[in-house]
């Protein structure tokens, strides 16, 4: 296969990782139960680096509920998305750093994170939403995390990712019907 086949191949077996966005769902409602609790700040921000553990556990059995191929071992750009998806546990350290330093800010920080490590997979892909949306999060994070309160910027997240999954389940239905012609 050539590499245009391959990453037709890795979006159509994952759906264009549609159930860890659906996930991230999940997780955003936890980050808000949090953040709407009257629990110190510093306490808040540890309870939401908890909220991010349970992630691929809620997208395996998402995977199993929208029957999509969890691991291909088939395709090696599968092991690509799993680098991209690593490569957010290194800028986490960036979020550990302000947990301390700037605690009402750590979230904004980990919303922009979440939002620029997806800009790797509008590539592996081929996919406008995960493009335009890398670019998005990161910037309303910014703003919305400068200006309100922490369980705004939790609920805009949950907004933008269950849009985030209609645009991709739109995406999807295009895959099957380019692959079908």
């Amino acid at each position: 296969m050539n590499l245009k086949d391959l990453k037709k191949d890795c979006a159509q077996k994952q759906k264009k990782g549609i159930h860890f966005i659906i996930a991230s769902v999940v997780i955003w409602i936890m980050v808000l139960i949090v953040q709407l609790t009257d629990l110190p700040i510093l306490t808040k921000n540890l309870l939401t680096f908890c909220c991010t553990a349970p992630l691929l556990p809620i997208a395996f059995l998402i995977s199993k509920i929208l029957k999509i191929q969890f691991q291909d071992k088939s395709n090696p750009l599968n092991y690509l998305g799993i680098l991209f998806s690593a490569n957010q546990m290194i800028y986490l350290l960036i979020a550990m750093w302000i947990y301390p330093t700037l605690p009402d800010k750590m979230l904004m920080v980990i919303a922009m994170i979440f939002g620029a490590h997806l800009l790797p997979y509008s590539w592996l892909y081929n996919s406008k939403t995960y493009m335009v949306l890398s670019i998005i999060i990161p910037i309303l994070s910014l703003i919305v995390g400068l200006n309100f309160a922490n369980y705004t910027l939790a609920i805009m997240m949950i907004l933008i990712e269950i849009i985030f999954s209609v645009l991709l389940s739109f995406e999807n239905k295009r895959i099957v019907n380019d692959y079908v012609q």
